[in-house]
């Protein structure tokens, strides 16, 4: 990629590094849709695959969820303006775990017996945990077949960035396994 981009942008000067920021950047932030994306790569790498590729869906998602595993896999670095020069590192497999361990745990838990989650400060580090959180949820999302599993997927996202952050879960709410009409 980065042999072709100076054929394509010769007036731009970037490193390798700074390239792969960059698509690290967009594919992070959602600012292209899956299909606007297929259609960035099918231009940029011209393949003779391509109605292959059309008659069948399921290598497209493939190759989406392996674009965005990659993107996701490669650590983060997070600057915060508020200290200057504090950077931190997150470890997105560990968030992947956690991620799927809190989708997991929270679909095979009822509604009422969901923790309580809390409020989260708008801090940088927090919002910067929701974003790398965000392109992992790609795939649970195409594969949700109803409101409830999307309801879950949700609520686990949720949970699972309480947990990396290490806000307190309430308990207080949770029903006691008896019933109220007892």
């Amino acid at each position: 990629m980065h042999r072709l981009f100076p054929e394509l942008e010769p007036s731009v000067t970037v490193t390798e590094h700074n390239l792969a920021h960059r698509v690290r950047y967009i594919l992070r932030s959602n600012t292209f849709d899956v299909t606007e994306l297929e259609r960035l790569r099918r231009e940029a790498v011209p393949s003779s695959g391509e109605s292959a590729a059309a008659e069948d869906a399921a290598p497209q998602l493939a190759e989406q969820t392996a674009n965005v595993d990659a993107a996701v896999n490669t650590p983060v670095v997070v600057d915060s303006d508020d200290d200057g020069t504090v950077a931190q590192e997150l470890e997105l497999e560990q968030m992947r775990s956690t991620l799927e361990e809190a989708i997991v745990e929270t679909r095979s838990t009822p509604l009422e017996n969901r923790p309580r989650l809390p409020r989260l400060a708008l801090s940088k580090r927090n919002r910067a945990v929701v974003r790398a959180l965000n392109p992992m949820l790609v795939t649970y999302s195409e594969a949700s077949q109803d409101l409830c599993e999307t309801d879950s997927i949700l609520f686990g996202a949720a949970l699972a960035v309480c947990r990396i952050i290490g806000a307190k879960l309430s308990t207080a709410g949770l029903a006691t396994g008896q019933s109220s009409a007892s």
